[in-house]
């Protein structure tokens, strides 16, 4: 971990055609993203995406075999890691066991002589609510509060980039959800530039300005959290961020600013300006969330009022989850679907092997490439289902 160049702020971050080949293997495969400065950007991905590649080579850990790395104005790609402007959070928390809090956290202000490190120690304490834990040593202190620790180490020597290699991954659940807000709010505080490589989806779409899906080597797709969930591009952000249900369709027509589709004889429509793929057949995609059931042929709906309606359902689980309850559903030509209903008590649960109708409002139907792998994403036991890359 680099002590990196004292600042007042962060800086942006570059990567211009950077590409990481450990033989014949390419790990990271000319990836091209601009962090604004003072930003939170998390590097969302399966184990084996390049993710933590890329942080690696940011830090000076790995050398690039192409490409250009930059942070603010100053070209750092072959700079070592000491010299560099950027210092990491590791899932480790790597602390000083034989040192206090105080001496942790001061650690690298001695060794680069700052000035004031009792003042700017003790800012950097208070940042992470520690004060008062000064001077304890790291194994008096929980997981959380080392961590925090780790946190205010990294920040007292305001790097121009923070990193975090999956910082929040040894915690248990409740406080992993906790540290997420803490660690949002730290960051608009300092206003430090962070670039956070995760796996867990929820952390990324929690804290994070910007994400970028990584997937074998490259960017599946890049924006804020809203806009990747609700509008995914590729079936892998689609089955990666959460749960989708794929559906082949054939598109008919189009009628005003909608495209009209068929789907296994049934019509469904969907905005033209969510359509991904100019081919005439898609995979059209709803979020479990967005689908409730009705009862079969009550109150069906055809999709020129808005509604999208799938009928012949029958449903085969029902699964409680507290918030929310999760049901299967299989359509006639044997595909089973899944529903999410939230838990408000306006009525009872719907029971196996009921037969329903799914309906959903048109405008969240979203387009993709009708060739394109439909588990491509999907997280299952073993990990992410592996997709071939060209």
């Amino acid at each position: 971990m680099g002590d990196g160049d004292e600042s007042t702020g962060g800086s942006d971050l570059r990567l211009e055609g950077v590409t990481k080949r450990f033989g014949s293997f390419v790990a990271v495969d000319d990836l091209t993203i601009t962090v604004p400065s003072g930003s939170f950007f998390a590097l969302l991905g399966p184990s084996g995406c390049g993710k933590t590649t890329t942080l690696r080579m940011v830090a000076g850990l790995e050398d690039p075999t192409a490409g250009t790395i930059v942070i603010g104005d100053r070209d750092v790609t072959f700079t070592k890691p000491y010299r560099r402007p950027v210092n990491t959070v590791f899932q480790s928390y790597a602390l000083f066991p034989h040192l206090d809090i105080f001496e942790n956290v001061a650690f690298g202000l001695r060794r680069r002589g700052a000035q004031d490190v009792r003042t700017l120690v003790q800012d950097a304490l208070e940042l992470v609510e520690l004060t008062s834990m000064a001077r304890r040593k790291p194994a008096q202190l929980s997981g959380g509060q080392q961590q925090r620790v780790a946190l205010a180490r990294a920040i007292v020597n305001r790097p121009a980039v923070l990193l975090l290699d999956e910082p929040l991954g040894a915690l248990d659940l409740k406080l992993r959800r906790q540290m997420q807000i803490e660690l949002k709010r730290i960051q608009t505080e300092v206003g430090l530039t962070f670039v956070h490589v995760t796996h867990d989806q929820e952390e990324a779409m929690t804290m994070a300005d910007t994400i970028a899906v990584m997937n074998g080597g490259r960017v599946d797709q890049l924006g804020n959290p809203t806009e990747l969930y609700e509008s995914p591009t590729t079936t892998f952000v689609a089955n990666f961020l959460g749960q989708s249900n794929l559906l082949q369709a054939t598109v008919t027509g189009t009628s005003g600013n909608d495209l009209l589709l068929e789907v296994h004889g049934q019509r469904l429509a969907m905005p033209t300006s969510r359509r991904r793929s100019g081919d005439r057949d898609l995979l059209v995609g709803v979020r479990p969330e967005k689908m409730r059931l009705t009862a079969a042929d009550d109150g069906r709906r055809t999709a020129g009022d808005g509604t999208n309606v799938l009928s012949g359902g029958v449903v085969t689980d029902v699964s409680f989850a507290g918030v929310s309850t999760q049901y299967l559903v299989r359509m006639p030509w044997g595909q089973e679907l899944v529903v999410f209903a939230q838990n408000v008590g306006a009525g009872p649960v719907t029971a196996a092997g009921k037969s329903v109708d799914l309906a959903w409002d048109a405008g969240h139907t979203f387009g993709l490439d009708g060739g394109s792998d439909v588990r491509a994403g999907v997280v299952h036991d073993e990990g992410v289902e592996p997709v071939p890359v060209a």
